[in-house]
């Protein structure tokens, strides 16, 4: 059984790497904050004939992630892929940014992405094979007005992806990020950038990323700035 986790699943390009992977014949575990929305998610990748479990998960959660780990090695075993994509932004100058805005950015973007991962990979590494894919950002090589949080974040995913990538030398899993620019989806309102891309065209990476790219792209942060 082939199965990978998507977190952020739930909309934008959650959803559309969760379909692009169910169509390659993945079974998909989704997860996502928003119950009603998962479902509908679900139904759509289980059109792809593949199973498809919807799992409410705050990703910033300790106990969810946990508990969400729990579920998906009980349905389908140690997961194939993960793409880690949960996230979020807060926009505000830095002297008017309020600090459980700060650490709620940090926390979905980042420390999620780190209890995701820590809570699935033993079994990755047992199993012996494995992609662990990071949506990271454009953002992550550049400072934007009244993002701070989000740039600090999605640099750190970038650094944390690529010491993860050394950790996994050798042990048959390998670890990327991806760097979209202007995605056309509603984290992109009020930023002042037009959209470049769709969501669909950044699951064509990561679907890439996740089940074609050679190995020896380990550590490695794919950019993109559109057509």
């Amino acid at each position: 059984m082939t199965a990978a986790v998507v977190t952020g699943a739930s909309r934008g390009i959650g959803r559309a790497a969760a379909l692009g992977l169910a169509s390659r014949g993945l079974d998909v575990a989704l997860l996502a904050r928003t119950a009603d929305d998962l479902a509908r998610v679900a139904e759509a990748v289980a059109r792809c004939g593949v199973a498809a479990l919807p799992v409410r998960c705050d990703v910033t959660q300790e106990a969810d992630v946990s508990a969400a780990a729990a579920r998906v090695h009980e349905r389908f075993g140690a997961p194939e892929v993960i793409v880690n994509n949960a996230g979020l932004i807060r926009r505000a100058a830095v002297h008017e940014m309020s600090l459980d805005d700060f650490r709620l950015v940090v926390d979905t973007n980042l420390t999620g992405t780190f209890l995701v991962t820590r809570a699935f990979l033993p079994a990755m590494l047992k199993r012996g094979r494995g992609r662990l894919i990071q949506i990271a950002s454009i953002s992550s090589t550049l400072g934007s007005p009244r993002a701070s949080a989000y740039c600090a974040a999605k640099w750190g995913v970038v650094g944390f992806t690529k010491s993860l990538s050394e950790e996994l030398r050798g042990t048959g899993l390998c670890a990327m990020s991806i760097l979209p620019g202007s995605v056309d989806t509603s984290m992109l309102k009020g930023s002042g950038f037009s959209a470049q891309m769709t969501p669909e065209d950044v699951a064509k990476t990561i679907v890439y990323a996740a089940l074609d790219a050679p190995s020896a792209m380990n550590g490695s942060s794919l950019e993109m700035f559109g057509p």
